[in-house]
């Protein structure tokens, strides 16, 4: 509903007499607003034109996508993603439906919001940079009627919701039956732990409502969780991969970007430039708690091995201890998928916007490339066997 909502906005705003079409948006608009590449300066702000550091535009390229967590996005993968799949009828099923998800989630709908955005751009010329986030609202106000106005508003309003209700019911679940209960109160009836459990949820919301007071714009919302995540991304995506990983390295890296984070603030280090130092330090850490702490115990490392065959030779001292054990990993036609799969949704993101924006060769360029990433996955995993493919 949200998504169709929003194509809708976008359809009304970019055909409104102010914008006059795509045409007329691209003939409104500085050059360097519809570039990928941003202009590199030193200036924060020059107009509606974008300036960035180099070392911000590097950050935001090469660090956030799988150094920072953040909901839904986790590097290492995570509950949102594997919650879908583990409901689907098969492996095969659970596959193609993460490659509509990646597809509609990174190449669809955010040019819906991009050409609405646009749009505003043109539409509301004197907004400051702090209110240039609520041109996307000022369109829905100013363009919708009003039926479609209240279904969009209570589309994200539901959208909201189940984002918070998500966070909040896996918070408690994390404080309650893998600490609290774990550690703490281990033989008490599930009527306490239930009990134990709403309590906790109202603070959770509490201490969020505290924190959301400090907040004044979304986009400083997304700095502060990607900031306070960054470091995190490599312990995900190794614990995968390295059977020296254990919960305390992961602790250790969810904390420390915590404690570094002020230091910089503190210094005058703003968000991007601040991902470098808080990665840097928060691996650092977590590698050396690592090493410093017990591995997991060899019954729960062997059992896992059994079981995901990860294979690879960081799993080497586990996977010599279980000769019976034939890990079919496949690394190197895996790594292909993982390159061909970023091809084709980065295709399918350009290439949803050369058309939009009327460029019907490139697109048709650009999908190509996505087509024909998609066909060498399907074809790899075939060769595998799909029963094979986790």
């Amino acid at each position: 509903m949200a998504m169709t909502g929003c194509i809708i906005l976008a359809i009304i705003v970019v055909n409104s007499p102010q914008v006059g079409g795509i045409e007329g948006m691209k003939a409104n608009l500085d050059p360097s607003t519809l570039s990928f590449f941003p202009v590199i300066g030193s200036a924060a702000d020059a107009g509606n034109v974008l300036v960035l550091s180099i070392t911000s535009f590097l950050a935001y390229i090469g660090i956030i996508w799988r150094a920072s967590w953040y909901p839904g996005a986790e590097p290492g993968g995570g509950g949102y993603v594997a919650q879908r799949m583990m409901s689907a009828k098969d492996e095969k099923h659970s596959l193609f439906a993460t490659f509509f998800f990646q597809a509609a989630h990174y190449a669809i709908r955010p040019w819906t919001w991009a050409i609405a955005a646009l749009a505003a751009l043109i539409l509301y010329p004197d907004l400051s940079s702090d209110e240039k986030g609520l041109g996307f609202v000022f369109a829905m106000r100013d363009f919708l009627p009003t039926g479609l106005k209240g279904l969009l508003v209570a589309a994200f309003f539901a959208a909201y919701m189940s984002t918070v209700a998500t966070q909040l019911n896996w918070g408690t679940s994390y404080l309650i039956n893998d600490f609290y209960r774990r550690f703490i109160r281990k033989d008490k009836d599930e009527k306490h732990y239930i009990l134990s459990a709403r309590i906790t949820t109202i603070l959770l919301m509490l201490i969020s409502v505290l924190v959301t007071l400090m907040i004044s714009t979304i986009s400083g919302a997304w700095q502060f969780i990607m900031e306070c995540g960054a470091g995190v991304g490599l312990v995900l995506i190794l614990r995968w991969f390295w059977w020296r990983v254990n919960a305390w390295s992961e602790i250790s890296a969810m904390i420390t970007p915590f404690i570094v984070y002020p230091v910089l603030i503190l210094n005058g280090i703003s968000f991007p430039s601040t991902l470098f130092y808080l990665v840097a330090s928060t691996t650092f850490v977590w590698i050396i708690v690592t090493f410093l702490t017990k591995p997991v115990k060899e019954k729960t490392l062997l059992n896992f091995y059994r079981k995901v065959h990860p294979g690879g030779w960081l799993w080497k001292e586990i996977s010599r201890k279980l000769p019976d054990v034939k890990s079919d990993s496949g690394f190197p036609g895996m790594f292909l998928n993982l390159l061909l799969g970023v091809i084709m949704v980065c295709s399918f993101l350009f290439g949803t916007g050369y058309i939009l924006f009327g460029e019907t060769i490139t697109s048709v360029l650009f999908f190509s490339a996505g087509i024909l990433s998609f066909i060498l996955i399907y074809r790899n995993l075939s060769n595998r066997g799909w029963e094979k493919i986790i």
